[in-house]
């Protein structure tokens, strides 16, 4: 159905109520006049037949019957010409009248206000004449003598002069409704438009709310009804502007502290749509979060293990927990938390996702339970060949001179070996320390110096290996460290470089800067390191050839304590190496 602005609706009823008043006063008005003016012309007619009723008395009494008749003649003529006179004796015979010739006027005794004047004095009736063949208003009068009638005085005028002024009246009756009409008209549009423009602006102005212009007002009407409607309006948006800030204040602190958390943070509906993903599981889940909004689950992570617990979570009261992997740049460990949502009737909405990445924790479990079974394995050689030799000794070894010192000469180097695997456990120890509490001590020097004290430190055994190593270091070169520490990080690397390098090669030391950072490299031309080994090889007793480091007498610890000294110093160190093309060792410094 359609609808109509209420201005349309208001105005033709204003004015269907106007016009039926209006219709109805003028046809009152119309009838009370139609009435009034027929008794009006009666009165008229009434008084004319008591007038000539005496004349015509007097005639009746002194002259003879055919007087009556020009008495009729000289009345009709000497009235407004419109007004008819007859005399009619009690026997219906008319004696005069004034429009006609009597000789051709019939018997009159049957005319209703002839009877009635001959019984109750006065008759009057609205009919048409059979003699002049027109609708007549006549009035008829007892001529009487001792109370008995001896004629009738009859007026009577053409009912058409009534109507005429009947439609005279009713002329001027139109023309002053229809004025009265059109100025209702006028006056019920104003009207009606003054109860809707209000509520038509209240309207506008509720679509402003809708839109979300909340500061705006409504004008309060004069009318208490609209005037209240106009506040209550009013009192909404102010109530709406402040629920609506106090949500948004909630909603951004929300997303401030769902943003900010490490943990993944996904919600779902009851069918198991993506509602929310903060940043954080985004990042881990390695999705789009303005892409899967309103996406199903299985659309996205197309994991059958992270799916099942989505659905179990779904299904469960209780809080769910799990644990998957996802396959990726590596495969990456999750823990997983999950609890149903609840709407406000208190039925399940839906689910929430916490995801804790346990990648880095599963990866520095490996490396604690690999470093806590190589530190084992790596004490307990040294020890058991100590423990064995010992007990030969004590078997009566000791009394064989030779075989005695060759053991006790085993003994010495296992103990050497294990004296300087604590150490260098010691100093990983109190690196890290240093390191989480920054004691250590630094100081701007040159260079060069230091580098040269670390070469002379390592020539001896490059000289068992008839190998050189070069110091390429301009003296000019300046940094802020810790001497001792960069030392050892030196000789450590060069060490390692003349220990798997063949007899006669090379081991170059260079120094350079490079934007704001110092470049420290060692490079060797030894076995080099196979592409598969580079990402651990600083990692704590690792190895590439385990074999060939007991042999060589490496404790496996030394690149881990080159890597902790350059983080000491707030630098990073890294490899280049290929198989039988050498290796490149960089410490990076910031140059500061």
């Amino acid at each position: 159905m359609a609808r109509k602005r209420l201005i349309w609706q208001l105005f033709p009823s204003f004015l269907l109520i106007a016009l039926v008043a209006l219709i109805a006063v003028t046809w009152y008005c119309s009838y009370s006049f139609r009435h009034f003016y027929r008794d009006q012309t009666r009165d008229e007619l009434s008084r004319l037949a008591d007038t000539a009723a005496e004349q015509i008395y007097q005639t009746l009494k002194t002259s003879e019957p055919g007087q009556v008749d020009t008495l009729c003649k000289r009345l009709g003529q000497a009235g407004d010409g419109r007004t008819r006179f007859t005399v009619i004796l009690p026997s219906g015979r008319v004696l005069g009248d004034s429009d006609e010739d009597l000789a051709f006027m019939e018997d009159h005794s049957s005319r209703p206000e002839i009877i009635d004047a001959l019984e109750k004095g006065f008759g009057w009736s609205l009919r048409s004449s059979p003699t002049l063949g027109i609708n007549m208003m006549y009035v008829a009068k007892a001529i009487t003598e001792r109370d008995e009638a001896i004629g009738v005085v009859r007026t009577a005028i053409p009912a058409t002069a009534i109507d005429q002024a009947l439609r005279d009246i009713r002329t001027k009756i139109l023309w002053a409704g229809l004025a009265i009409a059109v100025f209702a008209a006028g006056l019920s549009f104003a009207m009606s438009r003054r109860i809707s423009q209000p509520i038509v602006r209240m309207k506008e102005i509720a679509q402003h709310f809708a839109e979300g212009q909340l500061d705006l007002r409504a004008p309060v009407p004069a009318t208490v009804e609209l005037g209240a409607l106009a506040q209550a309006l009013n009192e909404m948006a102010r109530q709406l502007h402040h629920r609506i800030l106090m949500l948004t204040d909630q909603r951004n602190e929300l997303e401030t502290i769902l943003s900010s958390m490490v943990e993944g943070v996904l919600a779902v509906d009851g069918q198991g749509r993506i509602v929310s993903v903060n940043r954080a599981a985004a990042d881990l889940l390695r999705i789009a979060a303005s892409q899967v909004q309103g996406r199903n689950i299985e659309e996205v992570i197309r994991n059958v293990d992270f799916q099942q617990f989505v659905r179990k979570t779904l299904e469960n009261e209780a809080p769910t927990e799990g644990k998957i992997s996802l396959p990726g740049q590596g495969r990456r460990f999750f823990r997983l938390h999950g609890a149903s949502l609840a709407d406000t009737k208190g039925g399940r909405s839906g689910a929430v996702i916490v995801l804790n990445d346990m990648t880095q924790v599963r990866r520095l479990e490996n490396i604690r339970r690999d470093f806590v079974a190589n530190v084992s394995h790596e004490l307990r050689t040294p020890v058991t060949s100590i423990q064995g030799f010992v007990e030969a000794l004590l078997d009566g070894a000791i009394h064989e001179p030779k075989k005695a010192e060759r053991y006790l000469q085993i003994i010495a180097k296992h103990s050497d070996r294990l004296n300087a695997i604590i150490e260098d456990l010691l100093s990983l120890s109190r690196l890290e320390e240093d390191e989480e509490r920054r004691k250590v001590s630094f100081e701007t020097v040159a260079l060069r110096p230091l580098l040269e004290s670390a070469v002379e430190l390592s020539n001896p055994k490059a000289a068992e290996k008839q190998m050189t190593i070069y110091l390429d270091c301009d003296d000019q070169i300046k940094a802020t460290i810790n001497a001792a520490l960069l030392e050892q990080a030196v000789v450590n690397l060069v060490d390692n470089a003349v220990k798997y390098s063949e007899p006669g090669g090379h081991v170059r030391i260079s120094v350079r800067r490079s934007n704001d950072e110092l470049v420290l490299a060692v490079e060797d031309d030894g076995c080099g390191i196979d592409k598969k080994h580079l990402s651990r090889i600083f990692e704590r007793f690792y190895v590439v050839d385990k074999g060939r480091s007991r042999k060589l007498g490496g404790t496996g610890l030394g690149l881990a304590i080159v890597k902790h000294i350059a983080q000491v110093h707030g630098g990073s160190v890294s490899v280049e190496s290929s198989p039988r093309k050498g290796s490149t060792f960089t410490i990076r410094l910031p140059a500061g």
